[in-house]
């Protein structure tokens, strides 16, 4: 299994060179680099681009590294299934073609897919995340259409189900990929709100709102903090767990302020920090008073939450680790995470 990394919306110099230098020094453990060409409504904030962004993504597509471009938007407006869209699809496939070969597209729309299929036959074409694919039955209705695809977040501690997912995906010549450091909430009825929000970023009257979101209105009670225990994401030192099943395990940096720190504890599987300090989007009032450390997880935690069915209202094992994990930082552990 190796690993897909964003690359970062940001234009700042120093988050792009920390990135780059961390893609270079784990590249045996990197298979792509996922990014949305500038100013492009994607799963993220659009990206500012420019010749930071041409000069790293060609850099690294020169050491081998494969570049998978994103049309990932879970909303794309009036032209959503029109012949402007189309074209705007094969221009951006020609800009990023100097870039370096494209060799992935991962999209939300079927019709982009269909575009490129047609048009870039070459491509292998993914099914996003944003798709929430996670039964068979939808596998076999988008088989057509995708070569591989990522497993909706929700399911990525029910290894029975990923088993099965990676079943039928073998017998049928397809790829099966996981995103693993998402911070979302497992099961969140804002998503679809939220993907459909952020694809309008860029014209949007107004910043979002955190009141408009039930996560975080949710985590304002101290008492619903067991969610994100009991959420989406893998530890990286559980990560090796998934090796026979996900081919491609995608890390969440595009708008994480230290990418390089995210790329690098889940390409050694270590980690002496916070683990909420890894996660995207992340829970900055929540991790100044939980510390959830390597430490504070039980021996069983991944054998326990792996098979536990997700019947959260009756049971009190994350909160248990919660509870452990409630202490203010000391100056000593804050800067064991830098």
């Amino acid at each position: 299994m190796k690993l897909a990394v964003g690359y970062p919306v940001s234009d700042a110099a120093d988050v792009i060179e920390a990135f780059v230098a961390a893609v270079e020094h784990h590249r045996d453990g990197i298979e792509e680099v996922y990014f949305a060409m500038p100013g492009d409504a994607s799963g993220r904030s659009p990206s500012r681009g420019g010749a930071l962004q041409r000069e790293a993504l060609t850099h690294l597509h020169s050491l081998g590294v494969r570049l998978d471009l994103l049309f990932n938007a879970n909303c794309y407006g009036p032209e959503a299934a029109g012949a402007a869209l189309a074209d705007h699809v094969c221009r951006r496939m020609q800009d990023a073609a100097a870039l370096g070969k494209v060799s992935v597209v991962t999209t939300a729309s079927p019709f982009v897919a269909q575009v490129v299929r047609r048009r870039f036959p070459w491509v292998e074409l993914r099914a996003s995340v944003n798709m929430r694919i996670g039964t068979v039955a939808a596998m076999q209705m988008a088989g057509d259409l995708f070569d591989g695809f990522y497993v909706q977040r929700d399911y990525n501690r029910d290894l029975d189900r990923v088993r099965h997912l990676r079943r039928w995906c073998s017998a049928n010549g397809k790829r099966l990929c996981g995103l693993v450091n998402s911070g979302c909430l497992a099961y969140c009825p804002g998503q679809t709100f939220h993907d459909n929000l952020v694809a309008h970023e860029a014209d949007a009257d107004a910043p979002l709102e955190a009141d408009l979101l039930p996560c975080r209105r949710h985590l304002r009670d101290r008492a619903n903090w067991t969610s994100i225990l009991s959420a989406t994401w893998i530890r990286p030192s559980d990560l090796h767990h998934y090796d026979s099943l996900f081919d491609i395990a995608k890390l969440a940096t595009r708008m994480h302020a230290h990418p390089e720190r995210v790329i690098r504890a889940y390409a050694t599987g270590t980690f002496r920090g916070n683990l909420l300090d890894l996660l995207e989007p992340g829970y900055d009032q929540v991790a100044r008073e939980v510390w959830l450390a390597q430490t504070v997880f039980p021996d069983d935690w991944f054998q326990r939450t792996t098979s536990c069915g997700r019947e959260c209202d009756d049971c009190g094992y994350c909160a248990s680790v919660l509870a452990r994990a409630m202490a203010k930082r000391s100056p000593r552990e804050s800067a064991s995470t830098a």
